[in-house]
């Protein structure tokens, strides 16, 4: 793995961007990481760059990924690929699944346990335990528990958090359906991320050819590895020959619903 020098971007690259952890801190609670100075400007000087291939592939919901990023609207993948938004505007969201007894269980354990958040997502849960690390092996129980006999769910698990969503998508699975289709398709992906959910989106692309950069410590697949948010962002802005004191959104608090 290269630990010094990041692939450079070219006129063939498709680039796809994991939001938390990548491209902003994460935060105490999903709602309050902050959106770095000149980091729209950045995205959408590349999105240009790129004639539109670049893409957001995050757990979070596509509502607030847009909401962060405002005005900028770019192609996203949702909730860990259950959810997307093609380059043209059309969203493709996967089938509904019964998600009411992980619900329950889910609901349950943040009743006992004030230090734990449930977010509630267009087709996913998120359970969150970074208040309440202690408590990561209970929460994996009972939601495991939860899942018996429950097909077409799945659980993933994240940086203090655990996921569920509908079986068979993934960040890999979306970047795969974003490489059939314009502007993508044709192109080489080069695929950015943080977290163990990400290594699904890693492995899809190298077996494309393409390449992967991890952000942060932690083993993975990709083949090469930025120490942190701010090298990453200052790799993006020198690829995109923005200014650093360009405009664009300063550093706030985000507020998605």
């Amino acid at each position: 793995m290269q630990s010094e020098n990041l692939p450079g971007l070219t006129p063939d690259t498709a680039l796809f961007l994991d939001f938390d952890g990548t491209l902003v801190a994460l935060a105490t609670q999903p709602e309050l990481v902050e959106v770095p100075l000149g980091l729209t400007s950045t995205l959408a000087a590349l999105h240009r760059q790129l004639n539109g291939a670049l893409a957001l592939v995050s757990g979070r919901r596509l509502l607030d990924l847009d909401e962060f990023l405002a005005p900028l609207l770019l192609p996203a993948a949702g909730e860990h690929g259950a959810q997307r938004r093609t380059a043209d505007g059309l969203l493709i969201s996967a089938p509904l699944v019964d998600m009411r007894q992980a619900l329950q269980a889910a609901e349950g354990l943040v009743a006992r346990h004030p230090g734990l958040r449930l977010e509630r997502k267009n087709l996913a849960l998120s359970l969150h335990y970074r208040h309440a690390p202690a408590l990561e092996g209970l929460c994996l129980e009972v939601m495991r528990e939860a899942l018996q006999g429950s097909d077409d769910i799945e659980l993933m698990q994240g940086k203090c958090v655990i996921d569920l969503k509908p079986a068979g998508f993934s960040k890999g699975t979306a970047i795969a359906s974003f490489m059939t289709e314009a502007p993508f398709s044709g192109r080489i992906p080069l695929f950015a991320g943080d977290d163990v959910t990400d290594e699904a989106g890693f492995e899809q692309v190298l077996r494309m050819g393409g390449q992967t950069i991890k952000v942060g410590p932690g083993p993975t697949v990709a083949e090469y590895r930025c120490a942190s948010v701010d090298q990453l962002a200052a790799w993006l802005q020198s690829a995109s020959g923005v200014s650093p004191d360009a405009g664009g959104l300063s550093s706030r608090p985000g507020h998605p619903a």
